[in-house]
């Protein structure tokens, strides 16, 4: 070590050894991670898929077998939990389905010299509320969701007329 003077002031910055600082990198936003694409994203965890129906199979095992209250309460919620996340990713994979088939129409077009044509979105949710009703119309629930849809307007028109007491 360098011996230095007691009576000379030490300089306010002194020279020390230089230490690398660690550059802390957030994967979502940096380059080197590549670009997200949902697709290869569920081709490369898919396998978590068949871990998450495990996972719901013993849940429900466990559902079953258990007695006490408050855990048989948190089990149902845990189940319901997943039940919805799966139905997310399942409406999910068909919107990406959905916009897929759109982009290669459009390429076809192109292709074929004509000019793309852009859906806007009150036209895209159109297409999909008429998927909605085929769907239910197959299943043979659109009749009870209709009424349903029905007394809910019902509700709604109700409170916007005047009451009772007001006349």
């Amino acid at each position: 070590p360098l011996e230095m003077s007691a009576k000379k002031p030490v300089p306010f910055l002194r020279q020390v050894v230089p230490v690398r600082k660690k550059v802390q990198r957030d994967p979502r936003f940096d380059d080197l991670s590549g670009e997200y694409k949902p697709e290869i994203f569920m081709k490369t965890y898919s396998f978590l898929d068949s871990i998450k129906k495990q996972e719901k199979e013993m849940v429900q095992k466990q559902l079953k077998k258990c007695r006490n209250m408050e855990q048989k309460e948190k089990l149902q919620r845990l189940l319901n939990r997943m039940t919805q996340q799966e139905q997310a990713q399942k409406k999910q994979q068909k919107l990406r389905e959905r916009e897929l088939s759109l982009k290669r129409q459009q390429r076809e077009l192109a292709k074929q010299g004509k000019k793309p044509f852009f859906l806007k979105k009150s036209e895209k949710r159109k297409l999909e509320l008429a998927e909605k009703y085929a769907e239910l119309k197959r299943s043979g629930k659109l009749e009870s969701f209709l009424n349903k849809k029905r007394k809910r307007n019902a509700i709604k028109d109700k409170r916007h007329l005047p009451s009772q007491k007001n006349l």
